[in-house]
């Protein structure tokens, strides 16, 4: 079970030692409050699973300290203690947001039920945040039958039994999120979060924040407290994706999360055990870039407990056929459906594929659009799949490509004038690095 982080605020000494004894000793990490002052100075720093609350203390009411988490907008559930107490003050703690109400004296066994059901239900909601996503983008299945698949689903189904790190590299386009997926649902932590941040496509000066997440005031604009990307996934796994774009300064800090398996948050001044698996994945050579002295080298090894190397599409072009037609029944949901002739399918396995698996999605989807008929011949497909010289070559003189060309030249140039610098080479067209890496990732230039 995930550590759970407590406040228990109770200006009674002997209750409250009582009850703090008894919550550390089933494994939660516990903070006191000897008055309500005190426990509203905690919770302005720290971020906590479950306070439990007198609601009469000196200095400030339970209600205080349920008012000041309901401001801040914190995932806090809130128990109230009280020995003066009736149905209608229930009613009315309820009411005002209070998750549950304890009338003293309580039983200790009582309470740590309540407590426990509190954090399963926590554990639900974290699951649900990225539930819709990872069913839609991460679950879709690794299909093909050639012997390297075969052998990478081997290799997935042993390393999903351990918390081992995994390095997944290959090629843009490969499927390396799908690998990710597999080893997560595969694995133990399964049933807990799975979270994914894309280092590529976040500007550098926010991307500490999101994996670790700050306090409110840490910086500007920083309003409130905001949980970073690891306590999202505690209990769970992070996938780090292309963990190559990670700039040299929050490689040293990544490291350290690794080593000691805690975190501290942006303007925090303690840290916070996190218990996640990391998976990473990558496009880029790493072992090159510690050469370039753009990745530090501990890290690399760090990281490459286990590699799993995703083949490229042209090293498995038996599985075309395969993925066509799983491509065409999803992309087509009953709605409509192609048949490729022989020789298409001539064509589709003739060809080396540079932006692999996604690049043949992404041909699948345009004959399901643009092509009115059923069967799809030769000139049916895109210019760059023949060298025949046949009319559809002229495919290359609409305006749409001829835009897309003249695009992708321009952030070539602005790459090399910035040194591959690409947060420089944003600045330089005009647009964000999110919007930079978006269309450097459907021209297969990642």
């Amino acid at each position: 079970m995930t550590l759970a982080r407590i406040l228990l605020a109770e200006d009674d000494e002997i209750m409250r030692i009582t009850l703090s004894d008894h919550l550390r000793k089933k494994g939660w990490q516990v903070d006191e409050a000897e008055d309500g002052r005190q426990a509203l100075q905690k919770i302005k720093t720290e971020q906590y699973h479950v306070v439990i609350s007198d609601i009469r203390m000196p200095h400030a009411t339970g209600f205080d300290i349920l008012e000041e988490l309901q401001k801040a907008a914190v995932p806090t559930d809130v128990v109230f203690m009280t020995a003066y107490g009736s149905v209608e003050d229930a009613v009315d703690c309820l009411k005002q947001g209070a998750h549950d109400y304890l009338l003293k004296p309580f039983d200790m066994d009582d309470l740590t039920i309540r407590i426990e059901r509190i954090l399963e239900i926590q554990a639900v909601k974290a699951r649900y945040i990225t539930l819709q996503d990872c069913c839609r983008q991460f679950r879709k299945p690794i299909v093909g039958s050639s012997q390297c698949i075969q052998d990478m689903h081997g290799l997935i189904k042993q390393v999903a039994a351990s918390d081992a790190t995994v390095l997944i590299s290959g090629e843009s386009g490969t499927g390396k999120e799908l690998v990710a997926s597999a080893i997560h649902y595969g694995s133990p932590r399964g049933n807990g979060p799975y979270v994914r941040i894309n280092c590529a496509a976040i500007p550098e000066g926010l991307m500490e924040s999101e994996l670790f997440g700050h306090e409110k005031g840490a910086f500007t604009g920083a309003e409130s407290k905001k949980t970073g990307r690891f306590e999202m996934a505690n209990g769970g796994t992070l996938l780090l994706d292309e963990i190559g774009e990670m700039p040299l300064n929050l490689q040293a800090k990544m490291l350290r999360v690794l080593q000691e398996k805690e975190i501290e948050r942006v303007g925090g001044t303690k840290s916070i055990k996190v218990d996640v698996r990391i998976l990473c994945a990558t496009a880029k050579n790493l072992a090159s870039e510690v050469k370039k002295g753009t990745f530090r080298e501990d890290l690399f090894f760090r990281l490459k407990v286990i590699p799993i190397v995703v083949p490229p599409l042209r090293d498995r072009k038996g599985d075309i056929p395969e993925l066509c037609q799983t491509f065409i029944t999803e992309l087509g949901q009953g709605e409509k459906t192609i048949t490729l002739s022989q020789d298409a399918m001539a064509l589709l396995l003739s060809y080396d594929y540079p932006g692999n698996i996604r690049e043949l999605h992404n041909i699948i989807e345009r004959l399901l659009v643009l092509h009115p008929g059923q069967t799809i011949e030769p000139q049916h497909l895109p210019a760059d799949l023949t060298t025949d010289g046949s009319p559809h070559h002229q495919e290359s003189l609409l305006l749409a490509e001829a835009v897309s060309q003249a695009e992708k030249s321009c952030i070539l140039r602005a790459l090399q004038k910035t040194g591959n610098k690409k947060s420089d080479a944003a600045d330089l067209l005009g647009i964000s690095r999110k919007n930079l890496w978006e269309k450097m990732k459907s021209y297969n230039m990642n």
